[in-house]
């Protein structure tokens, strides 16, 4: 009898070890789950003349997220190998942006090869029209990336920009080591697309992913009405825009050749010269609400502006990876 009693109260100790050992590990992981969220904040900084200004630290920094301070964790700039890039660059091939299509193609070439570091950055090359195809994966092979370009020659029949955008955002770059950037070359408005412009905004923020937008809109022949005033003309521009914005990016309106290679320069630099700021936010619930950030510059150097996104949502996704 004393023997089974033993044995049982040795059974329920062990059961009891276990659980508790399994609800220690839980609260540890939940607590881990947390705890490696930061953010990944890449900023850009431009002088009076809008070139990218480099050899700044992070005490030049200061971050605030819905008004409150945030301790920059991790600073890096664009000598920090540690950092590569990945790149998508995505092609309208509808039937109204086939009549520029050699040029674009040049154009991309030729931005590819000043922007990648050899083996350290990536690209990908994806077209849209009523489909969005993947032509090329990451890689960091030029010819590759060249040979891909050089093949697009079938147009489809409409324009799924936003879903373009949106499915290479949330499918390969959501977990990218490293700055992300998309650079979105089109002659027109999004026509055909399910996803909205503020899906695309979102998976941005989200996903960290800075946004070039090209607009070839105006043909090669003359310049877009209203952009050299600073005022995008229709809803597509305007959307564009924002796109660029609320992601730390800009807005390129070409009206000739000149002007797209002048554009993809203009982008190549500014990617080269970027600042990779990382921070854990103070508020670490991932509550889905919108979180609103602010950078400034404490650099006694006048004249600078610089570019971040707006602000993203705080959802379980937002720390996938992180």
């Amino acid at each position: 009898m004393m023997k089974q009693s033993i044995r049982v109260f040795s059974l329920l100790a062990t059961v009891l070890l276990y659980v508790l050992t399994f609800s220690v590990q839980s609260q540890q992981q939940d607590v881990e789950r947390v705890e490696i969220r930061r953010v990944h904040l890449p900023v850009t900084v431009l002088d009076k003349k809008g070139n990218p200004v480099i050899g700044l630290k992070s005490s030049d920094f200061m971050i605030f997220e819905d008004k409150k301070p945030q301790q920059i964790e991790t600073f890096s700039d664009e000598n920090d190998p540690s950092q590569p890039l990945y790149i998508g660059v995505l092609m309208d091939t509808s039937p109204s942006a086939i009549a520029k299509l050699k040029f674009e193609q040049e154009a991309a070439m030729n931005f590819l090869r000043s922007v990648l570091r050899p083996r350290k950055d990536r690209a990908a090359l994806v077209t849209f029209d009523d489909e969005v195809i993947l032509r090329q994966d990451f890689t960091d092979k030029i010819d590759l990336l060249e040979r891909a370009i050089a093949g697009l020659k079938k147009p489809g029949k409409q324009t799924a920009l936003y879903d373009a955008a949106w499915g290479f955002c949330n499918d390969k770059l959501r977990n990218a080591p490293g700055r992300r950037a998309i650079v979105v070359i089109t002659d027109g408005d999004d026509t055909y697309s399910r996803a909205l412009l503020k899906d695309v905004i979102e998976v941005a923020q989200q996903t960290e992913t800075t946004v070039f937008a090209v607009s070839t809109k105006a043909g090669f022949a003359g310049t877009v009405p209203g952009v050299d005033a600073g005022q995008a003309p229709d809803d597509g521009d305007r959307g564009l825009m924002r796109l660029g914005e609320e992601t730390g990016g800009r807005a390129f309106f070409t009206g000739d050749p000149l002007q797209l290679e002048q554009a993809f320069d203009k982008v190549a630099r500014e990617l080269r010269a970027q600042y990779l700021v990382t921070y854990k936010p103070t508020n670490e619930r991932y509550d889905g609400n919108f979180r609103r950030i602010e950078v400034k510059l404490v650099t006694a150097r006048d004249g600078l502006k610089l570019r971040a996104k707006r602000g993203y949502v705080a959802s379980a996704q937002t720390g996938k990876g992180r």
